[in-house]
């Protein structure tokens, strides 16, 4: 039976949540904000919906997977979603909340962990990875907007 593994990170960008949003949706942008362990990253269909769809690599827990993604958009705006179309059950959420003159951010995942005492290990140790990984994201994705800002 395997185990549903969740992990998340927040933080404020500083940015108003439209133009923040924005730089999440547009999957060529957003490709920039991921940091190691993701690479390989292609946009297969641009934009979001059911046109959205973006494969990549992640190199995780000693091994790597390419995951191909579909893009969705439950609420326009605010809510996008990215889907593995393959065996993996990955469900990525990023959140935009409007924070006054800025935008909180907040990257959920959740996936099919491995049963028995891979998937202990990996109920343990996942989640703090990708807290990490998505906390360089959420900052890569802070500094792009300040430097459109002074830009």
């Amino acid at each position: 039976m395997a185990h549903i593994v969740a992990a998340s990170a927040e933080r404020t960008i500083d940015a108003p949540a439209d133009e923040v949003y924005r730089y999440l949706a547009d999957t060529q942008l957003h490709s920039r904000f991921l940091p190691p362990p993701f690479y390989d990253f292609h946009v297969e269909e641009s934009g979001v919906g059911t046109a959205g769809a973006l494969r990549y690599k992640i190199d995780f827990a000693g091994g790597v997977r390419e995951l191909r993604m579909q893009v969705t958009e439950p609420e326009p705006g605010r809510t996008l979603v990215h889907t593995d179309t393959g065996d993996s059950g990955l469900v990525t959420t990023f959140t935009v909340t409007p924070h006054g003159e800025q935008a909180l951010v907040n990257i959920t995942s959740r996936f099919d962990g491995e049963s028995g005492v891979a998937g202990f290990v990996e109920r343990i140790i996942a989640p703090r990875r990708l807290h990490r990984v998505y906390g360089k994201e959420l900052a890569r994705l802070d500094a792009y907007a300040r430097e459109q800002r002074v830009g």
